[in-house]
């Protein structure tokens, strides 16, 4: 399938479809076309694998964070980080207290 197929769909459309999967497909889905690799990019696919509290976790954490998409967001709470001034430790990953703090 060329590339021109896939601009009869709306690049919203697609974000919205690549929204339902998961980061690593919708990093596959990039090398598709352009208009997929636009719409993997967008911050309405990203927004959906943020956590839910991502925007408290932000604010609690110890260190500033600097980030120009959702994306971009999304790679750096891949890693544990401090919040609550030190005090503990949040986790993108499941513990045996649960996922988080």
């Amino acid at each position: 399938m060329d590339d021109d197929q896939f601009k009869i769909l709306p690049e919203g459309c697609v974000s919205t479809i690549l929204s339902f999967t998961s980061p690593q497909d919708a990093c596959k889905s990039s090398l598709v076309s352009t208009i997929f690799q636009s719409a993997a990019d967008s911050d309405i696919v990203w927004e959906r694998f943020l956590p839910t509290d991502y925007q408290d976790i932000v604010s609690k954490s110890n260190f500033p964070f600097k980030f120009s998409s959702k994306k971009e967001l999304f790679l750096q709470l891949c890693n544990s980080l401090l919040i609550d001034g030190g005090r503990k430790v949040w986790t993108p990953y499941p513990t045996k207290f649960g996922r988080g703090i």
